[in-house]
């Protein structure tokens, strides 16, 4: 029988670890970083490491010295003793359709009721304008809120001492929290769908698109007519057979959903309340001399550099002892650190754009149709860097150059064979695709097959399927339902 012996043992051991360095993650980080997040961050640095400061010529002069020996210890600086006035950030209102449309239903002259019924009926229209749910499901959400509300209404009513009054008020309780109908429900949907913007509080894109016609007085139109009774044939762009359905020639059909195409079909929108996208470029492309020249756009961004001030200070051995040289010695390593990262941030950028440039001058002269296929690979290669570096460097960044302004990863696509046997970009045909079928007869639209021809007349190898993934991937419509009549 054996027996297990417990107790403390040591042994030695060898064995390989990788540890990634925490300043790895953080240069990385900073290569990553779209222009605006970059700009913060160092001024960020600036404000934490009395090591750095702006290289601007003119900038005002300060005496580090009095400022390191009086306001820096271990960790940080410290506390100020003056008083400071506290401040809370101010959050910006932004207003949402909901708030709109209780503006205009607080204008109208409706009864409590109809206000309570009217209040659940724009809870539950989403950002679209349109209505999600029946009026029997509003009577429902109606219902669970009915009891609580009615409770402590008559909770407050009972207070009241005067008989009379409480007598009156108790019956106008009854009647506000009476269970609410369908009827009624339809009735106050009714006079919120009057509210603008047209088409709001629809419960679907047919009723959406009718109620904006009868708001604009085409009740008795072709195009209501096609609406309320054809909308499948619409929809599916069945010209003929509605039609034949209304005896009357195609071509005017044709012409009463040209109409109706104006009209919004998601009236909401327009009170959306996203914010605006704004893109700063990280590089410029210009065109000097006949050449396309990189260059990078950090005009905005803040030039670091070591402070001499600090580094002086800091080479006087007597004035820094202990915990001081050990915080002085980090802070230092810090910005040295940084500055460095941010000039290879820099250089790497100019070298992947100065790449992307000598490969795709055709695209800078000539159009989208001209664009290579291109890959993060080859790129790494030939700046010899790391495909993941490529990937982090490109990620969110933005040029600005002669045909407008492009991210990064738009220079990147794969390719297509051709018989010359060089490979045109995905980007470049699907461009190829938009140009023909703009500039295709309107009444004998081209066939995916017919594209398929086309291109291959250009030289370029694919297939029907392909063609129509991209057409879809453009928004363009198969061609029985581009067919004009």
């Amino acid at each position: 029988m054996s027996t297990i012996r417990t107790g403390l043992h040591q042994s030695a051991r060898l064995r390989q670890e990788m540890k990634t360095n925490p300043r790895l993650y953080q240069a990385m980080d900073l290569l990553y970083m779209p222009l605006l997040d970059l700009q913060t961050r160092l001024e960020q640095e600036l404000l934490e490491n009395p090591f750095l400061e702006l290289s601007e010529p003119d900038s005002e002069e300060v005496d580090w010295e009095e400022i390191l020996l009086d306001d820096f210890d271990e960790g940080g600086p410290r506390m100020r003793y003056e008083p400071r006035e506290p401040y809370e950030p101010v959050v910006v209102e932004t207003r949402h359709l909901h708030d709109y449309l209780r503006d205009q239903v607080g204008l109208l002259h409706l009864s409590e009721r109809q206000l309570w019924i009217a209040e659940e009926i724009i809870g539950n229209i989403d950002d679209d304008g349109l209505l999600t749910c029946s009026p029997q499901d509003v009577v429902a959400g109606l219902e669970g809120s009915r009891e609580e509300m009615r409770d402590h209404a008559l909770k407050q009513a009972g207070k009241i001492r005067d008989d009379d009054e409480r007598d009156r008020e108790l019956a106008e309780l009854a009647a506000l929290f009476a269970p609410p109908t369908v009827s009624e429900v339809e009735s106050v949907l009714v006079v919120v769908q009057s509210l603008d913007p047209p088409g709001v509080g629809a419960r679907g894109l047919q009723e959406c698109l009718m109620i904006q016609l009868s708001r604009e007085g085409r009740e008795e139109t072709l195009a209501y007519r096609i609406v309320a009774d054809h909308f499948e044939g619409l929809l599916g762009h069945r010209w003929v057979d509605v039609a034949r359905a209304l005896e009357i020639a195609p071509a005017k059909v044709q012409d009463a959903a040209d109409e109706i195409a104006k009209l919004d079909p998601k009236p909401g929108r327009r009170y959306a309340a996203d914010p605006d996208h704004y893109v700063i470029p990280d590089l410029i492309v210009d065109k000097i001399g006949g050449e396309y020249l990189v260059f990078a756009n950090d005009t905005g961004l803040p030039r670091l550099r070591l402070s001499q001030s600090y580094r002086d200070v800091a080479a006087d051995k007597s004035k820094f002892v202990g915990p001081n040289k050990e915080f002085i010695a980090n802070k230092l390593n810090a910005a040295q650190w940084l500055i460095q990262v941010i000039e290879q941030r820099r250089q790497t950028m100019l070298k992947v754009m100065r790449f992307i440039v000598a490969r795709q001058t055709e695209f800078f002269e000539r159009g989208v149709q001209y664009l290579k296929p291109l890959t993060l690979r080859e790129v790494a290669d030939h700046i010899e860097m790391a495909e993941s570096t490529v990937s982090r460097v490109t990620n969110d960044k933005y040029v600005q150059s002669p045909s407008g302004v492009q991210p990064l990863k738009f220079f990147f696509s794969g390719g297509l064979p051709t018989v010359t046997g060089e490979d045109v970009s995905t980007r470049g045909v699907q461009e190829k695709i938009r140009n023909l079928i703009s500039d295709e007869d309107p009444r004998r639209p081209l066939t995916d097959q017919a594209l398929v021809n086309l291109l291959k007349s250009e030289g370029i190898k694919i297939a029907r399927r392909t063609v129509a993934k991209y057409r879809d991937q453009l928004g363009l419509l198969p061609a029985r339902m581009r067919k004009r009549i």
